[in-house]
């Protein structure tokens, strides 16, 4: 099944580009780390393949190294992504998919933890630096662009600096799990209507 999947999926990336637009949208995270605040883009990954319909179509890429699904949004194609390096290496997994699928670096989302924002808070942030974020640092060296638009997941910062690593790696409490599926939903808004308004503008507009 895993052979067929991943033929399946070859032959979606060489078919001809349809004729709407294409986006990449990347959850970055820590594969194998699912339910942590550094994996929570992942998370919203799962809540927007749920909501498109394709959260039993995911295949993994060997190219890519990733975990991918291709699902139409009206005329637009979305390639949702979800990279099975780690988080300093997801930029790896990103560029390369942005090779296969033709796109550019301003057609690619990234869905990322923010630790200056506190839990249940999104920020639509459209290009710029990394702002001390590993996975969105490898994105912009890897794509030579700080171009993406990013979806900023707010994970709140803990009180003390030494804390940090242990906290993004960390499991979401009970109450903040209680938060967690509301904030999922909200992320797949913002990401599907920014998406669709974009897709309906011409191709020489941002």
């Amino acid at each position: 099944m895993r052979l067929w999947r991943s033929r399946a999926m070859s032959q979606c990336v060489l078919e001809p580009r349809p004729p709407g637009k294409r986006w990449l949208v990347a959850g970055l995270g820590n594969p194998g780390l699912p339910g942590t605040r550094h994996s929570v883009g992942m998370a919203v990954l799962g809540q927007l393949a749920k909501r498109l319909g394709v959260a039993e179509s995911w295949a993994r890429d060997q190219r890519c190294v990733a975990d991918l699904a291709l699902a139409p949004l009206g005329d637009a194609q979305l390639v949702l992504l979800r990279p099975r390096r780690l988080m300093n290496a997801n930029g790896r997994s990103v560029a390369r998919a942005v090779e296969l699928f033709g796109l550019t670096a301003e057609e690619v989302y990234l869905v990322h933890d923010e630790l200056d924002k506190p839990l249940g808070k999104l920020a639509l942030k459209l290009g710029g630096s990394a702002r001390g974020h590993n996975g969105v640092r490898s994105c912009i060296s890897c794509l030579n662009s700080s171009a993406m638009p990013r979806l900023r997941v707010g994970i709140g910062r803990p009180t003390h600096p030494s804390a940090v690593q242990a906290y993004v790696l960390g499991r979401f409490s009970p109450e903040e799990q209680e938060l967690l599926p509301p904030l999922l939903d909200q992320a797949t808004d913002l990401l599907l209507d920014h998406i669709r308004a974009r897709s309906q503008r011409p191709s020489s507009v941002p």
